[in-house]
């Protein structure tokens, strides 16, 4: 085959599939363009609406994803290519690849479910899975926590819905309890009174529900009060550290005894 015939067969191939490339090329730039303009719209949209963020990011990025996916099929079929076994052979790929990652589909379903229904959102302290601390982000296979000592701890989603999730943060109060114990030999209503001053003193503590210092104990070693105040949960550790130091200073100011655990010790001589 000389030089000409083989220019004259290049044009003639170019003539024929040139255009669909270049056919291919443009829907692939102009669709791609036309996903990621459709998930901002989305995007926007959902802010608007005043939308949780988690689930603006994961909408917007599941959407992006459909239509580039539509678009790569319509750029495959601007080839000539038949898009109807493409599609066969892209869906035995996707289950083999399904049983495959069934644990992180799992994640998956499970990260899906928390952004719908809400357990928890960033910034509330929670238990679960085994592990507690502050929600830093919630994606879409892990939920990632910041423990009160700063470690980071990435918990799979389906791990912390399969268990007990408890949230300190979404009733914005809680009750805190302290024990005080005095001496048998010190006055119960001066030790009360005590606490009930340095409790009355405090800003944080809500009226409602009503804070209660009670005698609930007889122990061995000393008569015990509990304390029961409602504060917000910010406030919690706050109140709890405070007035664990106000009522010990308090009561050295008092002359109120805190016993140590003790145990009296009886000897008796036996004589032969």
């Amino acid at each position: 085959m000389d030089i000409s015939n083989l220019l004259a067969k290049v044009y003639e191939l170019l003539m024929i599939y040139g255009l669909q490339v270049v056919g291919a090329i443009v829907i692939f730039i102009v669709g791609k363009w036309v996903a990621k303009a459709v998930a901002n719209l989305i995007k926007r949209m959902m802010t608007k609406s005043n939308t949780d963020e988690t689930l603006i990011k994961f909408v917007g990025s599941l959407s992006y994803i459909a239509l580039l996916a539509f678009v790569i099929i319509a750029a495959v079929n601007q080839l000539g290519i038949q898009t109807t076994s493409l599609i066969a052979i892209l869906g035995a790929a996707g289950l083999a690849i399904g049983l495959a990652l069934q644990g992180s589909l799992g994640n998956f379903a499970a990260g899906v479910l928390m952004i719908i229904f809400k357990p928890f959102k960033v910034g509330d302290f929670i238990e679960g899975a085994g592990v507690a601390g502050t929600v830093e982000e919630i994606q879409i296979f892990t939920t990632q926590l910041a423990t009160p000592d700063n470690k980071t701890i990435i918990v799979p989603n389906a791990k912390m819905t399969g268990d007990n999730i408890t949230n300190y943060n979404v009733k914005g109060t809680r009750r805190v309890e302290l024990v005080f114990g005095i001496g048998y030999g010190d006055d119960i209503d001066n030790a009360r009174q005590v606490i009930e001053g340095i409790i009355g003193q405090d800003d944080r503590v809500l009226e409602d529900p009503a804070p209660a210092v009670v005698v609930a104990e007889l122990a061995d070693s000393s008569v015990n009060f509990k304390v029961r105040v409602w504060t917000s949960t910010d406030d919690y550790w706050g109140f709890y550290f405070d007035t664990t130091e106000k009522v010990k200073k308090q009561f050295d100011a008092e002359g109120i005894s805190i016993p140590f655990p003790q145990r009296d010790v009886h000897i008796y001589e036996h004589k032969e």
